[in-house]
């Protein structure tokens, strides 16, 4: 059996023939079978998967095979693979079959990775727990008691518990990083603009980004290497040449500034054991020889109303085209137009989808648009020039990636705010369209990870990743 430790190392194998690609498929397979009980994958790519372990076997002897060769790679499903089922977790999109890759999965198979299957999240990316996919909740496979976090807790879940080398899920608030911290893998989201969104079932377009779920930080710089730059089919990318992120950061040698954000470590919601880490992570920098200050974000409570604001809004746009008329689901009780859209939509979302759509059609309606989505706008540009000013003095930007560990499920369902302030750390990034990063930073005393979230100016990702690889360095998880 062949035991996974990073990307560099199974290519090592792969060229010395100790394994195959078709081998580490089956044990993928095997592997998915045997913790089917987590219910991470809503479908397994088993035909699809053995045809392109056999392809890349043929091109490793060759000579010919790619960065990625014989990686096995989960995602999310919510990003599109031709050919492939995709339904964003969602009954409205139940057996509908994608007709194109989406830009990242192109890019990804350009380079021989191979894709298992597509994992289960929250539907349409709505959610910090996965409990709302429409398709049953994953298990965390630390505690299956607990939540893996959401909304991209399945492809969490593959990874931690060896079921994938590598997962992509989607961020919009927090949704890689926050399943990242409390399964123990890393999670990272890219500077908006940074990897393409065509193929990604959109939940809230100026915030939605793709990224890599990994077992380490240098995992996720390979990944977002070759995922990432200008896309014609997406108009919001970056032209900006892309860097060798996986090349990067083993030449990182720096001391950047270090903020930590005073109002989060202050926080009364912080759970006691992950403030104490934080502040031991703190001291260990400082001892050192780097700057490690404290600064104030006097507006910490407006970043998870501005973001539901927002967000909600951009939904209401983005899920109007799911109607019943066009693809999906179609009521059978449905005898009218009107019925159609109504009946369709009514039995094809789940409640938390919903109720997302029903708040932001609320803030983008005549009476009440300049009340709260024009308003939340003005917020958003406040929290985006504020952070900006921070990183006129400091380089990174530190604080704990959720408010504590996995809590266990239904603990929060019956409260919406209470859930939502599960994101109260990671939504910062996404309104201001910063990279940002969680890296396991310890456990609990009663077994439970959690992370530790790194953030930094716009495209300085090399900058980002190096310092999270030295952090894995000086930390061992």
């Amino acid at each position: 059996m062949h035991t996974f430790s990073n990307i560099k190392n199974l290519q090592a194998d792969l060229a010395s023939g100790k394994i195959s690609c078709e081998q580490l498929v089956q044990q993928s397979l095997n592997s998915i079978e045997e913790k089917k009980n987590l219910n991470a994958f809503l479908e397994v790519f088993t035909d699809s998967a053995l045809a392109k372990a056999k392809t890349v076997d043929e091109k490793i002897k060759a000579g010919t095979a790619g960065k990625l060769a014989g990686v096995i790679v989960a995602i999310k499903d919510n990003i599109c693979y031709k050919d492939h089922k995709v339904s964003a977790s969602s009954k409205i999109l139940d057996n509908f079959t994608s007709l194109y890759n989406a830009t990242v999965v192109e890019r990804l198979l350009a380079q021989d990775a191979i894709i298992i299957g597509r994992t289960n999240c929250d539907e349409f990316a709505m959610g910090s727990s996965n409990e709302n996919s429409a398709f049953g909740n994953v298990l965390n496979s630390v505690n299956e008691k607990c939540v893996p976090g959401g909304s991209s807790g399945g492809s969490a879940v593959a990874v931690a518990s060896g079921m994938a080398h590598v997962g992509l899920g989607s961020d919009t608030g927090g949704s890689i990083r926050q399943p990242a911290s409390f399964c123990g893998v890393v999670g990272f989201k890219p500077t908006y603009g940074r990897v393409s969104r065509w193929g990604l079932i959109a939940y809230a377009s100026s915030f939605d980004q793709i990224g890599p779920l990994t077992k380490n930080v240098e995992d996720a710089a390979i990944i977002t290497e070759i995922m990432a730059g200008k896309d014609e089919h997406d108009g919001t990318v970056s032209s900006k040449p892309v860097p060798s992120y996986s090349e990067e950061i083993k030449e990182y040698s720096s001391k950047p500034k270090i903020a930590y954000l005073k109002d989060c470590l202050e926080s009364d919601g912080l759970d006691p054991e992950i403030k104490k880490r934080m502040n031991e992570v703190i001291e260990k920098y400082r001892a050192d020889g780097y700057t490690v200050e404290g600064v104030d974000f006097p507006y910490l409570d407006y970043l998870v109303p501005a973001y539901y604001v927002l967000t909600t809004a951009e939904a209401s746009s983005n899920l109007s085209r799911f109607s019943g008329v066009h693809y999906g689901h179609r009521s059978k009780n449905a005898t009218d137009l009107e019925s159609t859209y109504k009946k369709s939509r009514g039995e094809g979302f789940g409640a938390e989808v919903k109720r997302r759509i029903m708040l932001g059609t609320f803030v983008l309606s005549a009476g009440y648009y300049n009340a709260y989505y024009s308003k939340g706008q003005k917020v958003r540009r406040l929290l985006r020039d504020k952070t900006l000013n921070i990183f006129n003095e400091y380089d990174i930007i530190l604080t704990p990636s959720t408010p504590g560990p996995a809590f266990e499920f239904g603990k929060n369902s019956a409260d919406p705010i209470k859930m939502y302030l599960e994101d109260i750390f990671t939504v910062q990034a996404n309104l201001t369209g910063i990279p940002a990063i969680s890296v396991p930073a310890g456990r609990t005393n009663t077994g439970l990870p959690y992370g530790i979230q790194f953030m930094a100016k716009p495209f300085e990702e090399s900058l980002l990743l190096g310092f999270s690889k030295n952090f894995e360095e000086k930390f061992p998880f």
